[in-house]
């Protein structure tokens, strides 16, 4: 069964979490976790989206 379409406001911060399958790895070297870095900052500014923290 799809999950349903996430619902964004206006001005409501979401909680958004990046997970491989089973929780398993999403990167396997530091150039791609690099990478990802790289395109989510560029994409973030692109979309008028702040992130306010990551973890790793």
């Amino acid at each position: 069964m799809p999950r349903r379409p996430r619902l964004a406001l206006p001005g409501i911060p979401l909680h958004l979490i990046q997970r491989g399958n089973n929780r398993q790895a999403c990167f396997f070297s530091e150039d791609d976790y690099r990478v990802y870095l790289d395109w989510l900052t560029e994409y973030a500014g692109k979309s008028g989206c702040r992130v306010h923290a990551y973890g790793c």
